[in-house]
């Protein structure tokens, strides 16, 4: 028999904070309970946005009127800055909950178990097979970019491109059309000076869902992705989680709209 669950385990869920040893059959409930899980999406797609557009604003300096007018000479600066971080946090966690939920929307990607989307799984998946090549590594190599970038773009239906990772420590190596359920995936592949070897795998979503970063973790492996526009796009490997973000952000940049193609 399934667990029984509430709105507010969805909650807890996504700040992190549901008992691990209850995960399992969470995952089971929101399985069999279409409805919760799509709530559980949108509320979690909401949770990224709120971040996306007002998190920073927790870390910038406490305005000086703020200052004066509260401290008069400005003689505890450090527990000001300390009220400034608490009083934004306060003000996104009421904006929250008058949408019908109350998340942290300081903390980093998402790491809600059982909501990855398939995107997620075949970008980690495609990514364990071809990393591990040593002579096939990719269909269509670095040094043909350019039909490389058009023909992934004509097949998988929208504008792409190979992002510079340069600046993050990794190059082009090529890439290869894959299958990705009923459609097509682009996947492009980069490597480091020490062989370390990460992944950009792009493909068509059902629905135009969007949502902030989210993180993915299979075992030896994790997947940064995100979707935007009915695609989904992901940043698969096995190095740090930090150096992944990293890239994932820099990946996410350069492929926005109007950006500059390369």
């Amino acid at each position: 028999m399934t667990a029984e669950f509430t709105e507010r385990d969805i909650h807890l869920a996504l700040d992190g904070e549901l008992p691990a040893e209850r995960l399992r059959d969470f995952d089971a409930w929101l399985d069999a309970n279409p409805d919760m899980k799509n709530k559980a999406a949108r509320f979690d797609a909401d949770r990224q946005r709120l971040q996306t557009a007002l998190g920073s604003v927790a870390y910038e300096p406490v305005p000086a009127k703020l200052t004066q007018a509260i401290l008069g000479d400005g003689s505890d600066l450090f527990g000001m800055r300390s009220w400034w971080r608490g009083a934004v946090a306060a003000g996104l966690f009421v904006a929250a909950a008058a949408g019908g939920y109350a998340l942290g929307v300081l903390g980093g990607p998402s790491r809600i178990a059982g909501l990855a989307d398939p995107v997620a799984e075949r970008a980690v998946t495609a990514h364990r097979i071809y990393s591990a090549e040593k002579l096939h590594v990719v269909e269509v190599g670095a040094d043909q970019k350019d039909h490389l970038v058009g023909w992934l773009s004509k097949r998988v239906g929208t504008p792409l491109t190979a992002p510079d990772l340069a600046p993050e420590g990794f190059s082009l190596v090529g890439g290869r059309l894959l299958p990705s359920g009923e459609k097509v995936a682009a996947q492009f592949m980069y490597q480091d000076y020490s062989g370390n070897r990460i992944s950009l795998y792009v493909t068509q979503t059902a629905g135009t869902n969007e949502t902030g970063f989210r993180l993915f973790e299979n075992a030896d492996a994790r997947a940064f992705y995100w979707l935007d526009g009915g695609f989904g796009y992901a940043i698969a490997g096995a190095v740090p989680e930090a150096t992944m973000e990293a890239v994932a952000r820099a990946a996410y940049k350069q492929l926005l709209p109007g950006a500059a193609k390369g």
